[in-house]
C-alpha cells in the first residue's frame, strides 16, 4: 500500500474518532462499535490490510496502548475512594475469574472437543476485561467515584492474573505437571512488588518535576518515563500494567500520601496540572481509536464454527456476570441499578485476551491455533455485545429487565441513565 494512502487514512480516521465521540455524546451511538466495524472493513471485508503488516508493529502498539489507559486512568483515581473500592475490585476479579473457569472450560471441552487442560487455557484467557474499552467509558458514563474505581481496578488486576494463569497451564501442558505453589507465588509477587515500584517511581517522579523545571517544559517527558517503568518492571519479571498503573495513582494523589511529613512540605512535590491531565487524556483517547481498529483488522472469521464458537461463549460470559455482580458489588445500598447494569455489560474482552491466546501457539502447545481463532472471535462479539447494551442501558430501554436482574439494589434516580454532563462524578450515597 503507497504511505501517502496509509498517511491520509490515519489522519482521517482521527477525525473520524472525534466525530464518532460527539456522535456517541448525541445519539449514544457506540464509537467502539463502529471503530471496531472500520477495522473490519479495511482487514477481512476488503482486504485492504493484512494481518501479517499489523504484526510488525502489534506488540508494541497494543503495550502502548495499554500502558498510556492505565497510567492516565489511575491519574483520575481518587486515592480515598480507591482505598474503600480495593476490596470491591479484589472481589469481583477473582469472582469473575473464577466463575468463568467453571463455565467456559465445560462448554470448551464438550461442545468444542478440547481436552480439559486445553479447555481451562481458553476459558483462563477469557478472564480478563478490556481496560482499552472499560476505563474509557466509565469516564462517560454517569458512575458514582466507586463504581468506576472498581471496574478500572478490575480490568488492570484481571490482565495480570490472566497473563500468570495462561502461562503456568500452557507450562503444564508442555511439561505434564502443575505448579501450584509456584503460580500462587508468581501472581502475588507480582502484583505487590509492580505495585511496590510503580508507587516508588511515581514519589521520585513527583520530585524530579519539581528540582528538574525544564522536564516541566515538556508534557510527554512523564508519559516517557511510565514506559521506562513498565519496561523495567516487565524485565524484573513482574507486572509493568499494574506499575503503570500504580505510577497514575501516585502522581495524581501525590499531595494526599502519608506520611506526615510530606504534608507539611508539599511544596516538595509535583504533580501534573490541568493542561497535562487534558493531553493525556486526549493521546489516550487516540490510542484507544487506533487500537479497536487494530483488534478488528486482526479478527479472521474463518468458519462457520469459530462464529458460533464466539456467539456462544459471549452469551455464556454475560449470563455469568449478572451472579457475579450480585457476590461482587455490596452492600447493596451503594449501588444503583444503574450502576449494577454498567458493571455487568461492562465485560468485553480485548488486549491481555488476544495476547494471552497467543501464548500457547506461540509455546508450541498443540492445539494453539484453534484456541486463539476462538478467542478472536469472543473478543469481537464481547465488544459488540457491550456496546449495545451499554447502548441499550443509557437510553433507559432496559430498566424494567434491570429491576428483574438487579431488583436488590437502589432503584434507578431520574436523569441517572445517559452520559456524564455537568457533574461527571456523582456522590455516593
Amino acid at each position: 500500500m503507497d504511505i501517502s494512502i496509509v498517511v491520509i487514512s490515519l489522519g482521517l480516521l482521527v477525525f473520524v474518532a472525534h466525530g464518532l465521540e460527539d456522535l456517541f455524546a448525541r445519539l449514544k451511538i457506540p464509537d467502539v462499535l463502529i471503530l471496531l466495524f472500520i477495522g473490519l472493513f479495511l482487514g477481512p471485508v476488503a482486504g485492504l490490510v493484512k494481518p501479517d503488516i499489523t504484526d510488525r508493529v502489534g506488540p508494541v502498539f497494543t503495550t502502548l496502548t495499554l500502558v498510556v489507559i492505565l497510567f492516565e486512568g489511575g491519574l483520575r483515581l481518587d486515592l480515598k475512594v480507591l482505598a474503600k473500592s480495593l476490596v470491591g475490585a479484589t472481589g469481583l476479579t477473582i469472582w469473575s475469574f473464577v466463575a468463568t473457569l467453571l463455565v467456559i472450560a465445560p462448554i470448551a471441552r464438550l461442545f468444542l472437543g478440547f481436552g480439559w487442560l486445553q479447555a481451562f487455557i481458553l476459558a483462563t484467557t477469557l478472564g480478563a476485561t478490556s481496560s482499552a474499552m472499560v476505563i474509557p467509558l466509565t469516564k462517560r458514563l454517569s458512575l458514582g467515584e466507586k463504581t468506576k474505581t472498581i471496574l478500572t481496578l478490575e480490568s488492570a488486576l484481571s490482565d495480570v492474573l490472566v497473563l500468570i494463569v495462561t502461562i503456568a497451564l500452557v507450562t503444564a501442558q508442555l511439561e505434564g505437571e502443575l505448579k501450584l505453589g509456584h503460580m500462587f507465588g508468581g501472581m502475588f509477587s507480582s502484583f505487590f512488588m509492580a505495585a511496590l515500584i510503580g508507587g516508588m517511581a511515581g514519589f521520585f517522579w513527583s520530585l524530579a518535576l519539581h528540582w528538574l523545571h525544564g522536564l516541566q517544559k515538556s508534557i510527554f517527558t512523564t508519559p516517557a518515563f511510565v514506559l521506562v517503568v513498565y519496561g523495567m518492571t516487565q524485565a524484573l519479571g513482574f507486572s509493568g500494567a499494574i506499575a503503570a498503573l500504580m505510577v497514575g495513582i501516585t502522581l495524581g494523589n501525590i499531595r494526599a500520601l502519608p506520611p506526615s511529613f510530606l504534608r507539611k512540605r508539599r511544596d516538595l512535590l509535583a504533580s501534573p496540572n490541568e493542561t497535562e491531565l487534558a493531553v493525556f487524556e486526549e493521546v489516550a483517547f487516540l490510542l484507544k481509536t487506533f487500537f479497536f481498529v487494530y483488534v478488528g483488522i486482526l479478527i479472521q472469521l474463518s468458519s462457520t464454527f469459530v462464529i458460533l464458537a464466539g456467539i456462544g461463549i459471549t452469551l455464556a460470559l454475560f449470563a455469568l456476570r449478572v451472579p457475579v455482580i450480585h457476590v461482587s458489588l455490596f452492600p447493596k445500598s451503594a449501588f444503583s441499578r444503574f450502576e449494577a447494569m454498567v458493571s455487568g455489560a461492562l465485560n468485553p474482552k480485548g488486549l491481555a485476551a488476544a495476547v494471552a491466546a497467543s501464548i500457547p501457539l506461540q509455546m508450541g502447545m498443540e492445539g494453539g491455533d484453534d484456541i486463539r481463532l476462538v478467542v478472536f472471535s469472543v473478543i469481537l462479539f464481547t465488544i459488540l455485545a457491550a456496546s449495545i447494551l451499554i447502548f441499550l442501558i443509557e437510553r433507559g430501554w432496559l430498566n424494567s429487565f434491570a429491576k428483574t436482574l438487579y431488583g436488590r439494589y437502589r432503584p434507578i434516580d431520574v436523569g441517572e441513565t445517559g452520559l456524564a454532563e455537568a457533574d461527571p462524578n456523582p456522590p455516593q450515597t
